[in-house]
């Protein structure tokens, strides 16, 4: 179709277009899709063309395909924006129940966030990839969820629980585990929460798992949680020394800590 001259009158821009590139045809269709415009398809000849039905009828179908892929690609995007949105959410929803905890329990005040913080540095150095990483960190930042399901008389009690009471206290991996579960998007983060008190020879709990039945990212909280634990004052006790830490780390390792993780442990956290 030969272009009408009008049109490129009415426009500087279109006829400085034209004329450089020496154009004789034009053709233009709108790109819609679900009533809405998405932009327009132009096609340029430097010839004069005597386009047929055919060729009308293939360049709309063209038109409509690059409408419902223009369409698809903006879905795509806005989902994609709309999944971070939601994701930030549950991180954010998940930290705050981190620090309703530490408020619950004052003498552990902070150390959700140094032991996540660590352990993630840990994992790093472990080789763990991006998208296993974001479940640890959900995991460290709720591993004493449980405790939410023990009374406040044992949780806050300022003396030596009596055997009683410690079987309460020991049950708050199992409290996180029922809590947790039912939650999809948490229940790959389970594995600090119901397995950070296991012991690598067995002795620990709520299952008594041995070894390398322990969760990896269980065996890499539970070193990092002991030595946030022995540095930190508690109303019983000052806080050890660094060297003290290693030394209780090395006297623990293959009997409540992964050999390997001490080890690595110990290493990283010199450098």
């Amino acid at each position: 179709m030969t272009i009408n001259p009008e049109l490129i009158a009415g426009s500087p821009s279109f006829a400085a277009l034209w004329a450089a590139e020496r154009f004789a045809a034009y053709a233009c269709v709108p790109l819609i899709v679900k009533g809405e415009v998405k932009g327009v398809l132009e096609v340029f000849h430097r010839s004069p063309r005597n386009d047929d039905d055919e060729w009308r009828g293939f360049l709309e179908t063209l038109a409509g395909q690059a409408a419902i892929a223009i369409d698809n690609a903006q879905l795509f995007k806005h989902l994609q924006h709309s999944n971070l949105e939601l994701s930030l959410a549950y991180d954010s929803t998940i930290e705050g129940w981190s620090r309703a905890l530490d408020l619950r329990d004052r003498e552990t005040e902070g150390h959700t966030l140094r032991v996540t913080e660590v352990t993630e540095q840990l994992a790093r150095a472990v080789g763990i990839g991006d998208s296993a990483m974001i479940h640890i960190r959900r995991g460290a930042l709720l591993h004493d969820i449980g405790k939410m399901g023990v009374p406040d008389a044992i949780l806050l009690k300022p003396g030596p629980l009596t055997d009683v009471e410690w079987e309460t206290m020991r049950r708050h991996p199992q409290f996180a585990h029922d809590m947790l579960y039912p939650i999809a998007y948490l229940r790959h983060a389970l594995d600090i929460p119901y397995c950070h008190h296991e012991k690598w020879d067995g002795s620990g709990y709520p299952r008594g798992l041995k070894g390398e039945q322990i969760p990896l990212a269980a065996r890499l909280f539970a070193v990092v949680d002991v030595w946030d634990a022995l540095r930190s004052d508690r109303p019983y006790r000052p806080g050890w020394y660094d060297d003290q830490v290693r030394e209780y780390l090395r006297a623990e390792s293959g009997s409540h800590f992964d050999p390997h993780v001490v080890d690595l442990f110990i290493r990283t956290s010199r450098e």
